[in-house]
């Protein structure tokens, strides 16, 4: 092993903003201000931190002129429950999913899923 994954980095227009809809979403503590260019998100064990991009070109879910280039899967327990709390955060239902996961946008448009087991 050469090292070990610190955190995931996520671009965003408004990194406070996005670290907070993630936050509320996982359950995790947000490290960072309003207004900060670098804000992190931790809890059980896990880091995911923002950065300020304020020219940030979303992806186009699922055209493959702007790709996703990365997704988070969110293990969910009830899907029945967790869909309309995701959608009350900001989050938007995108086409696509399965027999157990579905495809959601955060507030800036990058696709995740939340999984569970069907």
């Amino acid at each position: 092993m050469i090292g070990q994954l610190h955190s995931v980095v996520i671009d965003a227009p408004d990194a406070h903003a996005l670290a907070t809809f993630y936050a509320d979403l996982l359950g995790m503590e947000v490290k960072g201000g309003p207004g900060d260019d670098w804000v992190v998100v931790t809890g059980a064990g896990y880091r995911i931190a923002f950065q300020q991009a304020p020219d940030l070109q979303p992806p186009a879910w699922p055209e493959p002129e702007r790709p996703q280039q990365f997704h988070l899967d969110i293990r969910v327990a009830d899907i029945a429950a967790a869909e309309p709390e995701v959608l009350a955060l900001g989050a938007r239902a995108l086409p696509g999913g399965g027999g157990d996961f579905r495809v959601y946008a955060d507030p800036v448009g990058h696709p995740f899923c939340l999984v569970w087991d069907a």
